[in-house]
């Protein structure tokens, strides 16, 4: 017998929100993103191993981690 196993990583986009890039300093879009990693057994994810937000600038395309509070906590429209 043998068992299928591995990591799935399921990316979700929040919302958008408008803030000033730290990279850039432009007042631009900023892309919410959630990224859960779970282990899965036979394909199905069963165990959430890690869960990341990120925020990603339109303009200059640079990427950031947020803490979750952080990402509950900006306006996203």
């Amino acid at each position: 017998m043998f068992f299928i196993f591995g990591l799935r990583t399921k990316v979700d986009r929040s919302g958008v929100a408008h803030r000033v890039c730290p990279n850039c300093g432009n007042n631009a879009a900023q892309v919410i993103t959630r990224r859960a990693t779970k282990f899965t057994l036979f394909f199905i994810p069963l165990i959430p191993i890690r869960t990341r937000y990120t925020q990603q600038c339109t303009f200059c395309g640079n990427e950031y981690d947020l803490s979750k509070s952080e990402a509950h906590r900006l306006p996203v429209g």
